[in-house]
């Protein structure tokens, strides 16, 4: 690989600005290249052939000796040499760097320039930026620092450790005891911090207790509402309770601050990767220059780069072993390799296993397909008798697997896609290192889930019954119910199969969407309620699950679900939950962050919430009236909608911008497939149009199908909305330079209160 697509590939994707422009640079030197040659074939030939003549010449050039050094020439510069680099400006990031040449102006110098000139500027990007990173993470190592102070001090608290300093006889070194009276201690909870001194190592100090007065300087964050009941609480009752400095307030600072200390290590290796790639970059820049013009440039610009605050400074090198000094001594209870495999985790590999699963199920997926065509087309079952039959009762059963099916093919070209274009899904939806599903898993999933739905199909195709008994096999029957207890059972149980920290990270979105607006909103929770939106009908196919086998007949393939009252109020309530949910999630959000935007969003859901009761009760045949009603109201839900997808979700249609009608910032070079994406949005919400206009069966699909066929088309819509939505997230991270989570920190410091760096 070559490293200008090796630079790009190692790059942080929300810092991508902040680094050194390779490609532009590499554009100046290929100009300068081709002006260089373009002079030399206009130059007069010679008779003597230039390879000739140059062979001569060589015979004639001054011999500079074999150590390399010419006699008489120390202390001179070439002439062709650029000057070094002077520094303009004061210290830190005001200072600047600036280029000069030695030889006076000639033809073809003002390439020269221009590469110089958009080095320096991309050198001082570079430099400044590392300067601000470096003073953020100094600033933080700081803050981490007395966190830490205050954890140590929580500890001997709540353990009630008592410490007794013995000093030796001849004074010239100090020893520590302990002596331990620990109520209910838990092991490795107290870090038994004995230094030892022996021989040639010398010690300042030694074992020295932190003091328990730094928690009269602290308060305790431990009330965050993060439960239901503790968001009850804190509506009901004062914020303000006393510090009882608990087992429970101990454990939960542990945790948060280890997490904290992942982070801010995670932080330091990039910011350290940053530093290496750009030098290396800079180093390869200008040594493509020298080849190009013939100079010894790079010589005294290198050394310039590496005398400046990105080339020189270690301090994030000393941090990064302050930390781990730390987090192995306080969370690792000395255990370097445990420590060091907690901060540095290794990267996830793709395994053969998952590509051979992958292509075995997706070609029994495609020979199920075409065994189900072959065996419709046979038994010519699309005009048999229990055709109707069939696709009342056992297609609606079979069609919610085709949801989750296409829907979890949708998000794995997702997860294709934002990898291809450098989206950093990951860190956006917050998943834990090393654990994120890539396309492969996830269309591994999806294929499994599709051999299996296709197989009890085939198992499940009988179109007459027995004649006998007047009946279908009650074990056939019963495969579609048998299906959906497999696969909730995977979902929700804990066992250590297939994905479990993917699944119960999905779960416990799923339990925070439930209970909105009782959790704090958070994008994951979000983007997974958005989803919800889109599978409408597959809530009512589980809801046609518990009216058919319960309440139906389901040997002879008959149900009186749609004669029930009950099961058309549920019909419209199971549609409304999801945008409820999103409606409640709005709320919390316009009463935590105080924006009007998250208030119009919720608007548009209860729009969305009004246009799908018209529709679903016109579905009834309420009459003309409703059919009105559904259709206005849709029409309204569709042009709120689309506007909120594309222009606030998307952030297209930027009149001004850079790139006319989309925006400033686009992941995909192609413009083209922008405004496709906004045409399909457009298209696909029509789909709403069918149920209004009364289309409820086409030549060759059943009234079922064609209702599985528009919510396909949702899904699909859906799939092409989340890619965008994504990217918009990514690129206003990019903006604002976000690449790592905030972490909440357990402990708030007194104004004033200082205490000593790690």
């Amino acid at each position: 690989m070559k490293f200008g697509k090796e630079f790009v590939s190692q790059m942080v994707p929300e810092w991508q600005e902040a680094y050194m422009d390779y490609n532009s640079l590499k554009v100046i030197l290929k100009g300068m290249s081709r002006f260089k040659q373009l002079n030399e074939s206009s130059a007069p030939m010679a008779s003597t052939p230039t390879g000739s003549l140059k062979r001569k010449l060589t015979l004639y050039r001054a011999f500079s000796g074999l150590n390399g050094r010419q006699r008489g020439s120390r202390g001179r510069r070439s002439e062709d040499e650029v000057i070094p680099v002077r520094a303009k400006g004061g210290e830190g990031s005001e200072r600047l760097y600036q280029t000069m040449f030695l030889k006076p102006p000639e033809e073809g110098a003002q390439q020269d320039l221009l590469f110089f000139n958009k080095l320096d500027h991309e050198f001082n990007k570079v430099n400044s930026f590392y300067q601000k990173m470096v003073k953020e993470v100094a600033e933080e190592a700081d803050m981490l620092s007395r966190q830490m102070n205050a954890l140590i001090a929580l500890r001997i608290k709540v353990d009630k450790v008592e410490f007794r300093n013995v000093a030796t006889n001849n004074g010239t070194s100090t020893s520590t005891s302990m002596n331990h009276h620990i109520n209910d201690a838990r092991p490795g909870h107290v870090i038994h911090e004995v230094e030892m001194s022996n021989g040639s190592e010398n010690y300042e100090e030694g074992f020295r207790p932190a003091s328990l007065e730094i928690l009269d300087h602290v308060k305790i964050n431990m009330n965050t509402p993060e439960t239901p009941l503790s968001t009850i609480k804190g509506l009901l009752l004062s914020s303000k309770s006393d510090q009882s400095f608990s087992k429970k307030e101990l454990r939960k600072a542990e945790e948060q601050i280890s997490i904290a200390l992942k982070e801010f290590y995670h932080k330091l290796r990039l910011l350290k990767s940053y530093s290496f790639l750009n030098l290396l970059a800079f180093s390869k820049i200008m040594k493509k220059y020298d080849k190009v013009s013939s100079r010894n440039a790079s010589q005294d610009y290198l050394k310039m780069v590496d005398s400046s605050h990105v080339g020189s400074s270690d301090e994030v090198h000393r941090l990064m072993e302050r930390v781990e000094h730390a987090f192995i001594k306080h969370f690792a209870n000395g255990n370097h390799r445990k420590g060091m495999n907690i901060l540095r985790p290794t990267a996830k590999r793709e395994r053969h296993r998952t590509t051979f699963l992958l292509g075995l199920l997706t070609g029994c997926s495609i020979a199920l397909i075409v065994a189900l065509i072959i065996l419709i087309h046979a038994r010519n079952i699309l005009y048999s008798e229990g055709r109707t039959r069939y696709m009342e009762n056992i297609f609606p059963l079979y069609s919610l697997f085709g949801y989750i099916v296409l829907h979890m093919i949708m998000y794995s070209a997702n997860v294709y896609l934002w990898r291809r274009y450098k989206i950093n899904y990951s860190f956006i939806f917050g998943f834990k290192e090393g654990t994120e599903l890539g396309y492969r898993e996830v269309f591994l999933l999806s294929s499994g889930l599709a051999v299996l739905s296709l197989a009890a199909i085939l198992s499940n195709l009988d179109m007459e019954m027995d004649q006998r008994t007047k009946s279908f096999s009650a074990l056939t029957e019963l495969v579609p119910l048998g299906l959906v207890i497999v696969l909730l059972l995977i979902t929700f149980f804990p066992f250590n199969i297939i994905y479990k920290s993917s699944r119960f990270f999905l779960v416990r979105c799923a339990f925070h969407c439930v209970c909105a607006p009782l959790y704090k909103v958070n994008l994951p929770d979000n983007f997974l309620a958005d989803q919800l939106t889109s599978q409408v009908q597959a809530f009512r196919s589980l809801e046609f699950y518990v009216c058919y086998y319960f309440w139906g007949n389901f040997k002879t393939r008959s149900n009186k679900c749609l004669e029930s009252e009950i099961y058309k109020t549920l019909y419209l309530i199971v549609a409304i939950i999801p945008f409820w949910i999103r409606c409640l999630q709005c709320i919390r959000r316009l009463l935590e962050e105080r924006n009007m935007m998250h208030g119009l969003n919720g608007l548009k859901y209860i729009s969305t919430l009004v246009a799908l009761v018209m529709r679903s009760t016109n579905e009834l045949d309420r009459g003309m009236v409703w059919k009105v009603l559904a259709a206005t109201s849709s029409s309204i839900a569709t042009i709120a909608n689309t506007y909120w997808d594309i222009v606030i979700d998307w952030g297209l249609l930027r009149r001004n911008s850079r790139n006319p009608w989309l925006r400033d910032k686009l992941s995909v070079p192609n413009k083209s497939v922008y405004f496709v994406a906004m045409v399909l949005n457009v298209i696909l919400r029509l789909a709403w149009m069918q149920s209004v206009l009364g289309i409820k069966e086409a030549p060759f699909l059943h009234r079922t199908a064609l209702t599985a066929l528009v919510a396909c088309l949702e899904i699909l819509r859906r799939g092409i909305w989340n890619f965008f939505r994504l990217e918009n997230e990514h690129l206003n991270n990019v903006g604002n330079y976000r690449a790592f989570k905030s972490v909440p920190l357990p402990f708030n410091y007194e104004e004033g209160e200082n205490n000593r760096t790690l």
